[in-house]
């Protein structure tokens, strides 16, 4: 049940996120799904840098998923030459 959960959080980080950065991204449900899960990586390893000091790879919560998918995308969108604005 606990990847079940992850990938549901991922997929509802991953639309949030798509969401806030408004663009053309023809991901799909998948894609988006995987921007969520990355970004949850993204948003753990931004907190342990922040909070704690240590360099963990680790999951977090619908917050820190949301800002961490919201920074992937914006990474992923400047290394493919895309603008950050619609």
């Amino acid at each position: 049940m606990g990847l079940i959960a992850f990938l549901v959080v991922g997929l509802i980080a991953g639309a949030l996120a798509r969401l806030l950065v408004p663009g053309p991204d023809s991901f799909g449900i998948l894609g988006t799904m995987l921007l969520g899960v990355i970004g949850s990586f993204v948003g753990g390893f931004l907190a342990a840098l922040i909070f704690s000091g240590d360099f963990e790879l680790n999951a977090t919560g619908i917050i820190g998923s949301v800002i961490g998918a919201v920074v992937a995308l914006i990474a992923y969108r400047s290394l493919n030459g895309r603008s950050i604005t619609a």
